[in-house]
């Protein structure tokens, strides 16, 4: 038992405060020795990989597919057509009347409109010496010829007209090309519409005809019908990754090169092949030039189709189209390429299931990618309206990518990666914006549950302001849904076992308790189970999912009951809980109708949360009001096999042991006896809790001589001598009860005890024990010694030495069992 702490003194302190007290180590000291632990949630690998699982919530015939064809004939021609640089906008007026096939622009009108519009636009006249040298031929097709001296001044009006908007759309296109420049640089002459240009046509030609044509004359040398030899594709992989460096090499990549329709024609005709390894390097070579729209598209779908084998993995391991890949999810707007992010994203989840690409992939910021590609979801103007419909292309891509995090998250060095990119926070805002979809909600709470384990992934999720209320949301609206439930529980628990902030914060949420004792009653009870309500802002309804097993609700239970436990260790929640009938009530429930054998887990968590609530022990207490009843309850698991119920059950007498009448049933029930007998087990933490009840028992005169009888005194002297030098706490407290047992005189073990006291009372030698401890262990010990063991192991050996008699330690002084954390 801990010494009771002072009424001034605050129940907690926060985490980071300050550098602790001796006091405070020793305080935290029993706490940290036996934390009760509960495993997280355990998820089946998906051995098939598919975009959505066979328990996604979406209907088959609504959702993108798994599985389908690829093949050369599916990639669009006018894809093909490289860029012809910048678009320009249309002349707001172009003459439509015909002009005579010999009519000339007069030198001197020309040159004055040259030089007032290229001041007006920045250009260089000599950019025209080859590019413009008059006014164009004009069509003769529609011919007119004057017939007056009226109509001839007409026309030349008209022709003058025409001449300005010619030359006009010619300094303009001049004016706007990328190799243009306003401050008298270096021009380059403009493309002539069949692709932007890179330096002159004849170097470009030379290229072409030099490296490329032989190249894709090889390509087109090779029959696409049936499967080649393994040779043929080790020469084709080799020709396909020199002309993808030989056209990085020339700059040539993007949509630079004029011939780039030729080019892709003949690499998607490749396709057909049907080798894997050769189509990754075409993906990783068309990708880089830069294709859009439908054939975007098909190269996702093309590495997707080839990612869904395991054997190919390692393809991608040696193959950089893992970059590609991530340049896709960088630049790639959502609203336009949305299916072709879909299958990309997708990709990266299936190739995050092997360890080796996980590793990779954390090398090349996957992570921070993903959580960019995260917020651009989240806040893309039609995703704000959390009542729309839940599954968007944004909510099949938040599918993979949450998978894709999940997977991740397997990885140690990845954590700080999700803290430092802010994933936590963002995976938040998709729990509220997509509270409606079962699949991307159930894959974050999976995250979560991961992740939370850790301690500084756990701190950063409970900075998180919104995070608990988002979760008591999603308790309430999907609490038929076990496997989202279950993680979502065991998260809470994490937060309020690390974060004295979140207790108080879960505590105070607004229907956080009544959604918690709900969820109790109803996994005890499940046909009493709620709907799946979603409340006024979401969507019809759903069939409402097949009720889990008994084994799933055991572990909802588990998960739950720890929450609670967790959350009362703050002294405005623990109270407050304390206090409620209905929470008393049905952790009595869980005690009264499990077994031990059956539910142990289950049965420790709900004796243990009790054993927190006993802590409390006002007035209002419910806990002190069925003390009765409770003491019934806690025999059945004193007298179980599990020496971690048997601890549990010590611990709640040890707090309930303050009140007579508990201290009568024990006595009569023989509960002593089984008390004292614990004091022989090996274990440190169960002699404590022993030590705890009988420090209270022997404080009443009538139960010493009974206590002596069952050979208390010696079994303390035995737990003393083996367990002094390391447990200094546990020294102090069987030195309380020993002071107690022998209030009345004491015949035997007098010698020995002055004998053990004697040593344990040099300092030097007492705190020679833990000396090739570390510093901190080392001080925590000395603490423990200076504070919990000398002073009264020095008042016990003054008794024994002089046989003087001294005041027991009554009830009320005795220290009551101390608030545990679940962990």
């Amino acid at each position: 038992m801990e010494r009771r702490r002072d009424s001034q003194e605050p129940f907690y302190r926060i985490t980071g405060s300050g550098p602790k007290t001796s006091a405070e180590i020793v305080q935290e000291a029993r706490q940290s020795l036996r934390t009760l632990r509960t495993q997280r949630p355990f998820t089946p690998r998906d051995e098939h990989r598919q975009l959505f699982g066979e328990g996604s919530s979406r209907p088959r015939d609504g959702r993108p597919p798994s599985a389908f064809s690829l093949h050369a004939r599916n990639f669009e021609a006018p894809d093909s057509r490289p860029g012809s640089g910048t678009r320009l906008s249309p002349l707001d007026h172009v003459s439509k009347v015909s002009l005579p096939l010999s009519l000339p622009l007069s030198l001197s009108l020309f040159l004055s409109l040259s030089l007032s519009l290229s001041l007006l636009y920045g250009v260089n006249l000599n950019l025209f010496k080859k590019g413009f040298t008059g006014m164009p031929r004009i069509s003769v097709a529609h011919l007119v010829l004057p017939t007056s001296k009226k109509e001839q001044n007409r026309t030349e009006k008209v022709e003058h007209m025409c001449c300005l908007s010619l030359l006009v759309s010619h300094i303009k296109c001049a004016a706007l090309s990328p190799q243009s420049s306003v401050n008298g640089n270096k021009y380059k002459e403009v493309g002539d519409g069949d692709g932007s240009g890179t330096g002159s046509d004849v170097t470009e030609e030379s290229f072409w005809n030099s490296v490329v044509s032989p190249v894709l004359e090889k390509f087109e040398a090779v029959a696409t019908g049936g499967s080649p030899s393994e040779e043929v594709v080790r020469r084709l992989c080799d020709e396909c990754s020199g002309l993808h460096g030989a056209l990085q090499e020339h700059g040539m990549l993007g949509r630079r090169l004029r011939k780039r329709a030729a080019l892709l024609r003949s690499l998607y005709r490749l396709i057909d092949l049907g080798s894997d390894q050769l189509n990754l390097l075409l993906a990783k070579l068309i990708l880089a030039l830069e294709v859009s729209g439908n054939n975007l598209l098909n190269i996702c779908k093309l590495m997707f189709k080839i990612s869904r084998s395991a054997s190919n993995d390692t393809l991608f391991h040696n193959n950089s189209i893992i970059d590609s890949l991530l340049s896709v999810l960088r630049s790639k707007d959502v609203s336009v390429c949305g299916e072709a992010l879909l299958y990309c994203v997708a990709t990266l989840k299936f190739l995050s299931g092997n360890s080796a690409l996980r590793r990779l992939l954390l090398e090349k910021d996957c992570i921070g990618v993903l959580s960019q590609l995260t917020h651009r979801l989240t806040h893309a103007p039609s995703e704000r309206d959390s009542t729309g419909p839940t599954h968007t292309t944004a909510g099949h891509i938040l599918v993979q990518l949450t998978a894709t995090f999940r997977n991740m998250a397997d990885l140690s060095e990845s954590r700080p990666s999700f803290v430092s990119n802010g994933v936590l926070t963002e995976l938040t805002t998709v729990l509220d914006h997509h509270y409606a979809d079962p699949d991307v909600c159930t894959n974050v709470a999976r995250i979560f549950s991961k992740l939370s384990s850790y301690n500084e992934c756990c701190l950063a999720l409970a900075e998180i302001p919104q995070c608990c209320r988002i979760f008591i949301d999603l308790l309430g609206k999907h609490s038929k849904k076990q496997d989202l439930v279950v993680r979502l529980l065991f998260t809470l628990g994490n937060l309020a076992a690390r974060s004295p902030e979140a207790q108080l914060q879960i505590y105070e949420e607004r229907g956080a308790v009544d959604t918690l004792l709900r969820l109790l009653h109803s996994y005890q009870e499940p046909s009493t189970a709620p709907g799946d309500p979603l409340g006024p802002r979401g969507p019809p309804s759903r069939p409402p999912p097949p009720l889990p097993g008994a084994a799933e609700r055991e572990d909802v239970l588990v998960k739950l009951v720890r929450v609670l436990a967790n959350v009362s260790i703050h002294p405005t929640a623990g109270t407050a809980l304390a206090a409620n009938k209905e929470c008393v009530g049905l952790l009595l429930k869980v005690l009264e109708r499990c077994s031990v054998e059956l539910s142990e887990e289950l049965m420790v968590n709900a004796a243990a949360t009790i054993n927190n609530l006993s802590f409390y022990q006002g007035e209002s207490s419910e806990i002190r009001r069925r003390h009765a009843h409770l003491s019934h309850l806690l025999l059945k698991l004193l007298l179980s096999s599990s020496m971690a119920a048997v601890l549990e059950a010590t611990r709640v007498f040890g707090n309930l042991s303050q009140i007579s009448d508990v201290r009568l049933f024990i006595m009569e029930h023989k509960v002593h006896q089984f008390v004292v007998t614990l004091l022989d087990s090996k274990s440190s933490d169960v002699c404590y809790s022993a030590c705890g009840v009988l420090i209270n028992l022997s404080s009443e005169p009538h139960n010493r001589h009974t206590l002596r009888q069952e050979g208390a005194i010696h079994k303390l002297a035995e737990c003393l001598r083996d367990f002094g030098p390391y447990d200094w706490q546990l020294a102090g407290l069987v030195c309380q009860t020993l002071w107690n047992c022998t209030e009345d005189g004491m015949e035997d073990e007098t010698t020995e005890l002055l004998h053990t006291l004697s040593i344990y009372l040099d300092e030097e030698e007492a705190l020679s024990y833990s000396a090739s401890d570390g510093d901190t262990m080392r001080e925590l010990h000395q603490a423990c010694w200076e504070l919990e063991f000398r002073p009264v192991a020095q008042r016990l050996c003054r008794r024994f030495q002089v046989q003087e008699a001294a005041e027991p330690i009554r009830e009320g002084q005795a220290a009551a069992e101390p608030i545990r954390e679940l962990s």
